[in-house]
């Protein structure tokens, strides 16, 4: 049984376009995404959801993937904006580093301060 984790967001239309236009999710439906409260997102065989109601803004969910640097690259073409500033303390929002746990990984904002970590494990 899969996991799906869900984000909280303030306005359905603009997170749903974000996620699939930026972040290279798809719909699970094809309804007007204003004219519901909840809505589930899918990236290759992963599931996110997305509610209006339900869960608290400011969720962390580990995105995992192949291609790291590919990834970031895509989502910069799509429009994914980065904070600017290089030695700001949380800097794995510029692009992605290689952390001293295993792991290559870069973090992306949503529209609604959400937080998703796209990460791949280092060679050995």
């Amino acid at each position: 049984m899969p996991l799906i984790p869900l984000m909280r967001c303030r306005d359905m239309r603009t997170s749903v376009e974000f996620y699939t236009e930026v972040l290279d999710f798809t719909r699970t439906d094809t309804d007007d995404p204003a004219e519901h409260d909840f809505i589930t997102l899918r990236r290759g065989r992963d599931q996110l959801a997305l509610s209006l109601d339900d869960g608290v803004f400011g969720t962390v969910v580990v995105v995992s993937t192949s291609d790291v640097d590919s990834a970031f690259h895509l989502f910069r073409g799509r429009g994914l904006r980065t904070p600017g500033n290089p030695d700001a303390p949380m800097h794995v929002h510029e692009g992605p580093i290689d952390q001293t746990w295993g792991t290559r990984e870069f973090y992306v904002e949503d529209p609604d301060g959400n937080t998703l970590r796209f990460t791949q494990p280092l060679p050995l």
